[in-house]
């Protein structure tokens, strides 16, 4: 049942979506102005109809919608490699997580969404106007109660006795593993998101003085081509979105 205050997901007929917050109010699309107090008291699923007669449906939003109309300022990292990083890394619920370079929050808020209510999420930036935008996104994803975003450059120390897993997105990830050896339990992962090649090799020239604390270094990335689905035909979309960053795992013994 949609209750005021409640986040919602308009679709109008051309598939546009609105993310807005129910309550009292009017909201006025192209299509005409929707009474949002109306949806009060139903059930996600059902439509509401603008002064003009245009039907929008009602959804709950997931995080991907969230995260698709949250206010951005640095780079994202993308559902495709945010999945990758979670799946590989095996990050479950109630894990404590360790991040850095939260940026916009993106990767946060997937990461807050696995560990579930009784594990933490635990992210160092730098940018203390990266940090606001990343705060901001994270309670529009009402999962304030399991992050804690800290202005701090990790390079210096990670405050934090243990963790289950470390994620960076950071240009020199290897600046982080003498802490991540104090810090990453026995069998998580430390995981560096970057961009470009070179940064990987640095990182793996400086991981040759940790080889005995860590195993199974891995380093992927993840390409995706969508496909258009027509009742004449189907096939590969002209564009795709391929290199956004390289990853790599490697798992503490």
């Amino acid at each position: 049942m949609i209750r005021e205050g409640d986040r919602v997901l308009l679709i109008d007929r051309r598939g546009k979506k609105y993310l807005v917050m129910v309550s009292e109010r009017e909201f006025h699309t192209d299509l005409g102005i929707l009474k949002l107090g109306e949806l009060i008291g139903k059930d996600y699923g059902t439509s509401i109809t603008s002064h003009k007669g245009e039907e929008f449906r009602v959804l709950k939003p997931d995080i991907n919608d969230i995260i698709a109309k949250m206010r951005r300022g640095p780079q994202i990292v993308h559902p495709k490699d945010a999945g990758i990083i979670i799946a590989y890394a095996g990050i479950s619920p109630g894990d404590t997580v360790i991040e850095a370079g939260v940026g916009s929050g993106a990767l946060t808020i997937f990461l807050a969404n696995i560990v579930g209510p009784s594990g933490r999420v635990i992210s160092y930036e730098v940018r203390e106007d990266h940090a606001e935008i990343a705060r901001k996104n994270v309670e529009l994803a009402g999962f304030s109660d399991r992050v804690t975003i800290k202005l701090k450059n990790i390079y210096d120390g990670i405050d934090e006795e243990s963790a289950d897993h470390i994620v960076l997105d950071l240009p020199q990830p290897e600046n982080v593993l003498p802490h991540a050896v104090e810090v990453l339990r026995p069998g998580g992962y430390f995981v560096a998101y970057t961009p470009c090649m070179n940064q990987v090799h640095r990182f793996f020239q400086a991981f040759q003085e940790y080889r005995e604390e860590f195993y199974k270094p891995k380093v992927v990335e993840v390409l995706v081509r969508e496909h258009e689905v027509k009742k004449e035909c189907m096939r590969p979309k002209t564009t795709m979105l391929a290199h956004t960053g390289y990853i790599t795992f490697i798992r503490k013994l």
